[in-house]
C-alpha cells in the first residue's frame, strides 16, 4: 500500500533511497488508537508479570521447583512487555528507522524470548509429568538446583540456536536474502523450535491426565479412611496444578499456531500483523490463569499491592493457610 502525498509522489521510509521499503498510509486515528492499545498491553503484561515474579521470588512458601519454571516463564513474558513499544514502531510505522545492526540484535533478541517461553512450558510439562507419574522419584529426580541449571540451559540453548537461525536465514544480511532461503529457514524453524517441542508437551500432558484419571479411580473404589482421603486431597491438589498448566499450554499453541501457519503461506500483512499482535497478548494471559486458578496467587498479590511485603518475616508467612 503505498502512501502518495498530495503531490502523488510516493513516501519511502528512507527518502533518499528509492529500493526502501514504502511507508504505509495510517490516519491520525489509526495511530492514537494502535499506540493506545500497545501503551495499555504492554503496561499490563510488565504490571502483572512482575507481581508474578515478586510473589515466587519473595514468598518462601513458593520456592519450589515448579514455580521455579513459572518464575522463569513470567522473565521472560515480562521482557517480551518492555520490548512492545519497539514492535510497535514497526509494525503500526511500517518502517524500522535504527539500521540494520540494531535490526538483527532486536530480531534475535524477540527470538530468544519467545523460544525461552516454549523451551520454559517443555520443562513445566516434563516437571508435572515426574510429579504426576513417578511421585515416589520426583524429590531425587527434580530438586531446586537441578530445575536452576535446566533454566540456565534453556536460556543458553535458546540463545544459541537463535542467534545462527537469525544470522544464517538472511535477515540480517540483505544481500544473501532470498525468498527461497527465507522460506526454508521458516520450515526448519517450525519444525524445530516449535512442532517438536509442541508435540512433546501435549504427549506429555496427555499421559499426565491419563494417569490422574487412573489414579482418581482408584481412590473412588477403595472405601473411606484416612489414608485414602489425604490421597484423594493431593491428587485433586495435583491434578487442579496440571490443570492450570495444561490451560497455559493450550492457550499458548491457540495464539502461536495460526501465526506459525500463515508466516510460510502466502498471506497479507495486515493478517501477520494481528496474528503477531495475538502472540504479543498471550504473554499477559499467563498472570490470569494463575489468578483464576491458583488461590496462593490472589493472597500474593494482596500482601504486595498492600506493600505488606515489607513487614518483618512477611516472606515466611505461609500462604496456602485460610483467614
Amino acid at each position: 500500500m503505498a502512501y502518495e502525498t498530495e503531490d502523488h509522489e510516493t513516501q519511502y521510509c528512507f527518502p533518499a533511497i528509492n529500493s526502501s521499503c514504502i511507508k504505509g498510509k495510517r490516519s491520525r486515528h489509526e495511530y492514537n488508537i494502535m499506540y493506545a492499545f500497545v501503551s495499555l498491553l504492554s503496561a499490563w503484561t510488565v504490571f502483572v508479570n512482575l507481581l508474578v515474579i515478586i510473589s515466587i521470588s519473595h514468598f518462601k512458601k513458593l520456592h519450589t521447583p515448579t514455580n521455579l519454571l513459572i518464575l522463569s516463564l513470567a522473565v521472560a513474558d515480562l521482557l517480551i512487555g518492555l520490548i512492545m513499544p519497539i514492535e510497535a514502531t514497526r509494525l503500526i510505522g511500517m518502517c524500522w528507522d535504527f539500521g540494520d545492526t540494531i535490526c538483527g540484535l532486536y530480531l534475535i533478541f524477540v527470538s530468544v524470548l519467545f523460544s525461552a517461553s516454549l523451551t520454559n512450558l517443555v520443562l513445566i510439562a516434563v516437571d508435572r509429568y515426574m510429579a504426576v507419574c513417578h511421585p515416589l522419584l520426583y524429590p531425587q529426580k527434580i530438586t531446586m538446583t537441578k530445575t536452576a541449571i535446566s533454566i540456565c540451559l534453556s536460556w543458553f540453548c535458546s540463545s544459541a540456536y537463535n542467534t545462527a537461525f537469525v544470522i544464517n536465514s538472511g535477515y540480517t544480511d540483505t544481500s544473501q536474502r532470498t525468498d527461497v532461503l527465507i522460506f526454508i529457514w521458516r520450515v526448519i524453524d517450525l519444525l524445530l523450535g516449535f512442532i517438536c517441542p509442541c508435540i512433546l508437551i501435549i504427549i506429555l500432558y496427555l499421559r499426565i491426565f491419563y494417569v490422574v484419571h487412573q489414579q482418581v479411580k482408584v481412590i473412588n473404589s477403595l472405601k473411606g479412611g484416612k489414608c485414602v482421603m489425604e490421597g484423594s486431597v493431593r491428587r485433586k491438589s495435583e491434578g487442579k496444578a496440571v490443570l492450570t498448566l495444561g490451560i497455559i499450554v493450550t492457550v499458548y499453541l491457540l495464539c502461536w499456531i495460526p501465526y506459525y501457519i500463515c508466516s510460510i503461506s502466502v498471506t497479507s500483512t495486515t493478517t501477520i500483523n494481528v496474528l503477531t499482535w495475538i502472540v504479543y497478548v498471550n504473554s499477559g494471559m499467563n498472570p490470569l490463569v494463575y489468578a483464576l486458578f491458583y488461590p496462593w496467587f490472589k493472597k500474593t498479590v494482596k500482601y504486595i499491592l498492600t506493600l505488606n511485603i515489607f513487614q518483618p518475616a512477611s516472606s515466611l508467612v505461609n500462604i496456602f493457610t485460610e483467614h
